[in-house]
């Protein structure tokens, strides 16, 4: 998706709000420093001055913001709420009109669960 991005992680001890904090963190470091390297990026002075315009008004951050502050977290507590939670997740580029399939979405699980195929990243089946 464009505009969000929908995961379902676990934890063995660690706080979730330190991993959100920590993959937020990161990523946005990363994306901030690829966008400043890209020269065929036609946006890229926009979406810098976004960023940094944003991390001066946010005092929780040092020099960007990338993300929202706020996290919708939903505890999966239940196989049945598991299941909901990875359909949900798995339909909405197709709800979105991006792909036909949920397996069709190239940054998806859903190959990793509809297909014999394996996904652009490791998944860990639930």
């Amino acid at each position: 998706m464009s505009s969000h991005l929908h995961l379902i992680i676990g934890t063995r001890g660690n706080a979730m709000s330190n991993i959100m904090r920590d993959l937020k963190r990161h990523s946005s470091e990363e994306l901030h420093k690829a966008i400043k390297v890209n020269n065929k990026e036609s946006r890229k002075e926009w979406m810098i001055w976004m960023m940094e315009r944003a991390g001066k008004r946010n005092s929780n951050n040092k020099d960007i913001q990338f993300w929202q502050q706020d996290n919708h977290p939903i505890e999966l507590s239940t196989h049945t709420i598991k299941q909901q939670r990875l359909d949900y997740l798995h339909e909405n580029p197709v709800r979105a009109g991006i792909v036909y399939e949920p397996q069709d979405y190239i940054y998806s699980s859903g190959v990793d669960y509809y297909t014999t195929r394996k996904g652009r990243i490791e998944v860990v089946l639930l």
